[in-house]
């Protein structure tokens, strides 16, 4: 076979196995990283590269060398599941660097942490001032979580005592690109009939509709094809 069609093979290979093997992983592999995700990912990327691109290693030796991965991350991610002490030793500890808007130095430099990444984390959450955090704990995944004082805290609904009607079940998309979604609509038992008595009442047909959406509170979401903007706001 000539070289150029052999890559060819072994890239659409490469990728039908690295597809399967996030499907089998699940979305962590994806998500944000701790310690092992990355290591995991990285090692997943080498292999898939090497089966892609490197004739001189074969084919069966790159997947059998996949699938061991591939079954160490699962058993690392039963450990996990399993056992905290796994999940502390591979996952590491979250980890406390701000008490009572006090710094703590010494859990900084633990995490090589520094304070202009430190700051920058916290106003990108929208606090600019260290003294308004009651805790700033690292997340094993780096980033940060954060707990303001009381006093800082924005103001509830329930602070103020005021009823909220409860809503029990997620949005429901009813419209995607001007085709109604009848699976939605027949597990969540509601009527055709009905969603076409609201476009009608709003002077739409279906296929005007770019996204229809029953929110949890009961109200019907509708994009239209015209946003009837005269002068869309362009993000430059």
């Amino acid at each position: 076979m000539p070289e150029h069609f052999e890559i060819i093979t072994r890239t659409m290979l490469a990728f039908l196995i690295l597809f399967i093997g996030a499907k089998l992983l699940g979305k962590q592999i994806i998500a944000e990283m701790n310690t092992f995700d990355f290591i995991a990912a990285i090692s997943v990327g080498s292999i898939i590269a090497n089966l892609a691109f490197n004739l001189n290693i074969k084919i069966h030796h790159a997947v059998l060398a996949f699938l061991i991965l591939v079954l160490v991350i699962l058993l690392v991610s039963f450990i996990s599941l399993k056992s905290r002490i796994g999940r502390n030793l591979l996952a590491g500890n979250p980890t406390v660097i701000i008490e009572d808007g006090k710094i703590l130095e010494a859990n900084m430099r633990k995490m090589r942490y520094s304070l202009d990444y430190l700051n920058q984390q916290l106003r990108e959450k929208g606090i600019f001032n260290i003294d308004e955090v009651l805790y700033v704990v690292v997340e094993t995944n780096g980033k940060v979580s954060f707990l303001q004082k009381p006093q800082y805290r924005s103001v509830t609904k329930q602070d103020l005592n005021i009823p909220t009607k409860q809503e029990s079940n997620l949005p429901i998309e009813l419209i995607m690109d001007g085709e109604i979604i009848s699976k939605n609509l027949r597990e969540n038992n509601l009527s055709e009939l009905k969603l076409q008595e609201e476009l009608k009442k709003r002077n739409l047909q279906t296929k005007e509709v770019v996204y229809a959406v029953l929110a949890a509170n009961g109200n019907i979401y509708i994009d239209t094809y015209k946003d009837q903007i005269a002068s869309p706001t362009d993000q430059e």
